[in-house]
């Protein structure tokens, strides 16, 4: 199917999955990383101080996310979508309102459930059981949500935050939610996308479906966990001291937010390119090379003292990024099937919000320590090659159990 009849075909869903995306980036580390300054300046904590609150607060919605993920295998995703915009919204007028450093805590738990945890699990989720001949296109095509909000919102809050401030700009996050978002979800999340033929013939030659326990129990689950992580904990590394590197290299804070819009545009493309090809091979095939890119861009992010390196950091950032989240979508449902696929995508999503967790809480106590927080990022570059060497052993534990199923599938030889 060409692109604009399957556009044509799956507005609806896709639109879904892409607003999903979108309104999740304000649970996201680098739209709440706009508010930092502020926040500590009116606690009167140090880096570390705050990069330890924020790690508590991300820890805990990550140990919580392992007994959520299950209700979108349970619920009809209205429901699902229904909860989770209305938790978000309501964690983020909690924030606008809060003076106490234990209310900040709250809502900081509450906007990285509800909006890096449950929003974007919730989209991948329905789009990988909806969508089996065609995922890695719908995973991309959705994506373009995410890349958006990353693109628009940090910048949006940054110049309503100049006008009406801090507190009421997060006030008018959560009546946006409210308002629209969640009229608009519950709608689009009200009608469910019944599978084609072709889906139904992908389906058949899929893994089998396996538990939660069961996919645990495989080596192959680590190791393809161990391939995403590092975007999660680098990002956070990077997105949250934001402020602190820009200071440091005297760029501005406008700097850095608009440099995210050329992040969004590198990865929509990415994205783009890599989800049909994804279709036509395997998610897992693209584990030991999509680092790379990233792990390029750290070096030149902590190298490099001018301001250009900020742009070139995004650009090869995205050309990972936009690999990262649509293997985020179709990763699961090939190695382990769907059935189970909510519930096994919460333990990932947990590890990865904790992976987000510590990448702050890293940086704060290096810089606490005088560490110059450039070295450090630089340093992450060793971390993309060094997974990225180990990855060709997930390739081939997922081509040997491809080859086990379809062995299964064909019987024993007939005599």
């Amino acid at each position: 199917m060409n692109l604009l009849a399957f556009l044509r075909e799956n507005a609806r869903w896709l639109a879904l999955g892409g607003l999903l995306l979108f309104f999740g980036a304000v649970g996201q580390t680098y739209f709440i990383a706009m508010s930092v300054g502020d926040l500590r300046r009116e606690l009167g904590w140090s880096h570390g101080a705050f990069s330890a609150l924020y790690m508590a607060a991300t820890l805990t919605s990550a140990f919580a996310l392992p007994h959520l993920g299950g209700l979108l295998d349970r619920h009809p995703p209205r429901r699902v979508v229904a909860w989770v915009v209305a938790g978000l919204a309501l964690f983020a007028a909690l924030l606008a309102w809060s003076t106490h450093w234990a209310a900040v805590l709250l809502a900081l738990v509450g906007l990285r459930l509800f909006g890096q945890g449950l929003m974007p699990q919730t989209a991948f989720h329905v789009l990988g059981r909806w969508f089996a001949a065609e995922r890695g296109r719908a995973m991309s095509l959705a994506t373009l949500g995410f890349n958006g909000g990353q693109a628009l919102l940090p910048a949006a809050f940054v110049a309503l935050a100049a006008v009406i401030g801090w507190r009421h700009t997060w006030l008018a996050v959560a009546l946006l939610l409210l308002l629209a978002v969640w009229p608009l979800l519950t709608w689009l999340a009200g009608q469910e996308r019944q599978p084609r033929a072709a889906d139904v013939a992908a389906a058949r030659r899929a893994a089998p479906d396996r538990t939660r326990a069961q996919a645990l129990r495989t080596p192959l689950f680590w190791l393809a966990l161990l391939g995403v992580l590092p975007p999660a904990f680098i990002a956070g590394l990077v997105f949250f001291h934001q402020a602190h590197l820009a200071e440091v290299r005297g760029w501005s804070l406008q700097t850095m937010a608009a440099s995210l819009s050329v992040l969004a545009v590198v990865t929509v493309l990415s994205s783009l390119v890599a989800g049909p090809r994804i279709d036509r091979s395997s998610a897992a095939q693209w584990l030991p090379l999509y680092l790379l890119p990233l792990g390029a861009g750290c070096l030149v992010l902590g190298l490099v003292p001018q301001a250009w390196a900020v742009p070139v950091f995004m650009v090869l950032y995205g050309l990972t990024d936009g690999i990262s989240l649509t293997l985020m979508g179709a990763l699961w449902p090939e190695l382990f099937g769907v059935r189970h696929v909510g519930a096994i995508r919460s333990v990932v999503v947990a590890v990865l919000v904790t992976a987000s967790a510590a990448g702050p809480g890293l940086g704060g106590v290096l810089i606490d320590a005088g560490v110059p927080f450039p070295a450090v990022i630089a340093a992450m570059s060793g971390l993309c090659v060094a997974v990225s060497l180990v990855m060709p052993l997930a390739v081939r534990s997922a081509r040997a159990q491809q080859a086990s199923c379809r062995g299964s599938a064909a019987g024993p030889p007939q005599g």
